[in-house]
């Protein structure tokens, strides 16, 4: 994982919640630490990292994701084993 993506882990772990956070920045970081990503249905994206499995939606039309976005997508790195 290169330092940009560990600053990105680190953003999403960060207190307060951030709300800025480039939905394209977590989906590089979750291809990095070797994720497989599908599309689904609409906005839907299907991830699969160690063995979790989570369902995410791509935000629109804004780029960045939201405070509960970002909070889901940090349980999900949690389960799989992906801490700062």
């Amino acid at each position: 994982m290169s330092p940009k993506h560990r600053r990105i882990l680190q953003a999403i772990f960060r207190e307060p919640v951030p709300a800025n956070l480039a939905w394209r920045d977590a989906e590089t970081l979750l291809i990095a630490a070797g994720a497989e990503i599908s599309e689904g249905a609409g906005s839907r994206v299907r991830v699969v990292l160690n063995g979790v499995r989570a369902v995410f939606h791509r935000p629109h039309p804004q780029k960045e994701m939201d405070k509960g976005a970002v909070k889901s997508l940090r349980r999900f790195l949690m389960e799989a084993g992906l801490t700062p």
